[in-house]
């Protein structure tokens, strides 16, 4: 039986690996869940914190629950979209390595998206995926 999701990296392309994720993600058939993105919004209510780092925290720790809720892991995400208001490359290197964290190991296909704002003025990161449910 083939892997449920197949990451490739083609040489044709640039090495994606080498920053953690995929440059393509082949989903064999099997039922789909497209997970709305996270952010650091916490189930009390409580504000969001004012750091970077400490949001993409906490959207990834979101993002893992709804994981768990599926019954999925990060090995499951076939696309991650990391959408972030204005997203430069300090602000990249800041919120990347709780990602891979995130990620552990898992290579999906990753998107990064720079915008201007996110649904409430104080929240600077989501994250939004695409994921194939173990059979």
């Amino acid at each position: 039986m083939p892997e449920p999701i197949t990451r490739m990296n083609p040489a044709t392309l640039p090495d994606a690996g080498a920053m953690g994720y995929s440059q393509i993600s082949v989903v064999e058939p099997g039922r789909m869940a497209f997970v709305s993105g996270q952010v650091a919004t916490q189930a009390d209510g409580a504000e969001p914190p004012e750091s970077l780092l400490a949001q993409t925290r906490l959207a990834a720790s979101n993002a893992r629950a709804a994981l768990e809720a599926l019954g999925a892991g990060p090995q499951d995400i076939a696309m991650l979209r990391i959408y972030a208001v204005d997203l430069t490359p300090a602000r990249l290197a800041e919120a990347y390595p709780e990602i891979t964290a995130f990620l552990a190991g898992a290579r999906p296909s990753v998107t990064g998206i720079g915008v201007a704002a996110l649904a409430a003025p104080n929240l600077q990161i989501e994250l939004e995926m695409v994921v194939r449910l173990p059979d």
